[in-house]
C-alpha cells in the first residue's frame, strides 16, 4: 500500500491538499490525526490547565491511532469514520466500510510525528509551507464556526500552536526518508502528483 503523510502547522492546508489527492486518484483513505484527540475527563481538565494542549503529543490518541493504522495497512480496509468533538471532548465513531484501499493519506499536526514511528515502511512525505498569517485566518475562521472560540482566543491559540509546532515536531527533519517534497502556494501540484502516482 502506497503511503503519504501530509503535515504543516495549523491552517496550513492539510485537510484541503488530501481531499485533492483523494478527488484525483482513486480507492485512497484520508486518516486524519485531528480525529484522533484524547477524550473525557482528563482531555477536559488538561486542555484547560495547558496551554497549547491541543498542539501538544500529549493530547494525542496514538493508541487509537495506530490500531486504525495497522489495520487499514494490513487488509485495505477501513470499517469507522471518526470525527472528534472539540467542545464535547468526544470521538464520533460512524460505521462505513471502505475496500480495496490502495494508497492511505495521514494528515495533521502529528502526521510527522507518526511517521517517524515507522520501521521498513516507505512513504511519501509532503510538507507544506504557507505563510503565517493565512494559516491564521483559515484556523481563526474555523475556530470561530466549529470550536466555540471567540476571535482573540483562537489568535491566540494559533500563535501557540505555531511555535510549537517549528520548535518541537522540527518540520525538517524526517526519519529515514528521503521522498520529501516542499509543497507551497506556487507548486506545480500536478507533477508531484505523477510522481507519486505514475
Amino acid at each position: 500500500m502506497k503511503l503519504l503523510f501530509i503535515s504543516g502547522p495549523s491552517g496550513s492546508g492539510k485537510t484541503t491538499l488530501s481531499n485533492q489527492i483523494i478527488k484525483k486518484n482513486k480507492n485512497g483513505f484520508v486518516l486524519s490525526t485531528d480525529n484522533y484527540y484524547k477524550t473525557g475527563l482528563i482531555s477536559k481538565l488538561l486542555s484547560k490547565f495547558i496551554e497549547g494542549f491541543f498542539d501538544r503529543s500529549i493530547s494525542f490518541n496514538n493508541k487509537l491511532f495506530k490500531r486504525d493504522f495497522d489495520y487499514i495497512y494490513k487488509n485495505g480496509i477501513a470499517i469507522y469514520d471518526r470525527f472528534y468533538n472539540f467542545e464535547k471532548k468526544t470521538i464520533q465513531n460512524i460505521f462505513n466500510e471502505t475496500n480495496n484501499i490502495s494508497f492511505l493519506i495521514v494528515e495533521g499536526i502529528f502526521a510527522k510525528e507518526f511517521s517517524n514511528t515507522l520501521n521498513n515502511k516507505d512513504f511519501y512525505f509532503l510538507e507544506l509551507k504557507t505563510k503565517k498569517n493565512e494559516c491564521m485566518k483559515r484556523v481563526v475562521q474555523r475556530d470561530l464556526k466549529e470550536r466555540g472560540k471567540d476571535k482573540k482566543q483562537a489568535e491566540n491559540d494559533f500563535l501557540k500552536s505555531w511555535d510549537i509546532y517549528y520548535e518541537k515536531f522540527k518540520p525538517n527533519r524526517i526519519k529515514n526518508n528521503s521522498n520529501k517534497f516542499i509543497i507551497e502556494k506556487d507548486t506545480d501540484l500536478d507533477h508531484i502528483l505523477e510522481k507519486l502516482f505514475n
